[in-house]
């Protein structure tokens, strides 16, 4: 499971898994506003990292982030530490 600590949000924590094909699951937030998460998680769930990633970056809330946003880039994060174009 991988792991993002987001800035900005209300969220304090985002975890996921990402299975041999690139595909997320299991996404959850720590924090934040419960029910729009939830639903964020079900509609990424079995999505390509990748897409998630381009769908979700530059989403803004109540600031210049949001947490669909910290989601993207707690993708970003996770092909990096991984070595994933």
């Amino acid at each position: 499971m991988f792991t993002y600590s987001p800035i900005g949000t209300c969220s304090r924590q985002i975890l996921f898994d990402v299975d041999q094909d690139n595909k997320m699951h299991n996404v959850r937030f720590i924090g934040g506003c419960s029910g729009n998460l939830q639903g964020i998680a079900k509609l990424v769930e079995g999505k390509d990292i990748n897409e998630v990633e381009a769908l979700l970056k530059g989403i803004k809330c109540k600031g210049a982030t949001s947490c669909p946003d910290q989601l993207s880039r707690a993708v970003s994060a996770y092909k990096k530490q991984n070595g994933i174009e």
